[in-house]
């Protein structure tokens, strides 16, 4: 149990870390280096529905009183673009991938969730990604267990949170009346930054304070989604009318996939400077709403909007289990924060299976 969170900042940059957390930037909450606590959003919250997000003022002075925002881990374990190879003229260089020592401070049961999937993306195949595992290897990942989740979460639902289990180094629960954060450690490295932060013996009023800052987050879910035997019944759902309906409103921007935290597709691009005597290979992050995703001979595969999005959402809640042994969704909520339009895709789900909106929507 600590009273600030101050000290615990210190000791991961004394430790040679750059801390990672929670900021208000842009009118949202982001990912940026901080070097203090003051530098966090105390007071702060959020309201979050479909195709909507804005912050609110708190009155209670609470460090972590918003929901999932619209970064996640992914940035630091798949960065949105890496240079592969360069060449300077016939001379061809090995870029080294970068991997710095980075604390990742705030983040949610859902986002560990997310990295845990990423982890049988990137390591649990027979090529495992060397790049991928040097920066995986370097984060130090500090959750914030979730006492506030958004009008569009339903972690519950795919049994990813509202408490973080596993996956972190630091796991933290903030409680009020007083305002302290009780801390539970998850590796070694993390007992040894506990052990060089002032705090104190957690008292069974506490604990049990924790547990219902879990069990209220839990009750308070703003969606739900009936995934039983979700395997079987989204492929075979494959000339349902819904995708006609989903697709006339879709625009193919692809921010469902940008802010999704376990969505890894990725192209490669070839660059080089006005001289010509530098050229780069790239990879960035790429999205299957695009044409030309899935082009083979000089023509997409999926030439419709309705095929690209119905290959999007059978393949995270249905066909990544066939592929990863796991769901490719953990509920967070940010496709449908941050879809222009509102697609709600446990709505979308609830009409394919129920025919209706059904029992999805919580209002």
């Amino acid at each position: 149990m600590t009273r600030s969170l101050e000290p615990l900042i210190a000791a991961l940059r004394a430790a040679g870390y750059t801390v990672v957390g929670p900021t208000v930037k842009d009118r949202a909450i982001r990912l940026a280096e901080i070097s203090s606590a003051g530098e966090l959003p105390d007071g702060t919250g959020d309201v979050q529905e479909p195709g909507n997000y804005r912050l609110t003022e708190r009155d209670d002075g609470m460090v972590f009183g918003y929901a999932a925002s619209p970064d996640s881990a992914k940035r630091f374990t798949q960065p949105p673009r890496q240079t592969l190879v360069r060449s300077r003229g016939q001379v061809i260089e090995e870029v080294e991938p970068e991997a710095p020592r980075i604390a990742l401070l705030g983040l949610r049961a859902c986002d560990l969730a997310a990295i845990a999937v990423q982890d049988r993306v990137f390591l649990g195949g027979r090529h495992p990604d060397p790049a991928y595992r040097r920066r995986r290897e370097a984060l130090f990942l500090i959750a914030v267990n979730c006492a506030v989740p958004g009008g569009t979460c339903f972690c519950v639902s795919m049994g990813t949170g509202p408490k973080a289990t596993t996956g972190f180094d630091l796991a933290l629960t903030e409680l009020a009346a007083p305002h302290r954060f009780l801390i539970e450690t998850g590796s070694e490295r993390g007992a040894q930054i506990v052990a060089a932060v002032p705090h104190q013996a957690a008292t069974g009023d506490d604990v049990a304070a924790a547990d219902e800052v879990s069990r209220t987050a839990a009750g308070r879910m703003g969606r739900t989604v009936d995934t039983e035997g979700v395997q079987e019944w989204l492929p075979a759902a494959h000339d349902h009318p819904r995708w006609d309906d989903v697709a006339s409103r879709c625009l193919a921007c692809t921010n469902c996939t940008m802010a999704c935290p376990t969505c890894f597709c990725s192209t490669v691009e070839d660059m080089t400077d006005l001289s010509g005597d530098v050229a780069e290979r790239s990879e960035r992050w790429d999205s299957c709403f695009t044409l030309d995703f899935s082009e083979v001979g000089g023509s997409p595969v999926r030439g419709s909007q309705r095929g690209r999005y119905r290959q999007w959402l059978t393949h995270k809640f249905a066909t990544w289990y066939d592929q990863f042994g796991t769901s490719g969704c953990v509920g967070c909520g940010r496709c449908i924060t941050w879809c222009p339009t509102g697609i709600d895709v446990t709505e979308e789900l609830s009409a394919i299976r129920y025919g209706t909106e059904g029992p999805s929507c919580i209002r």
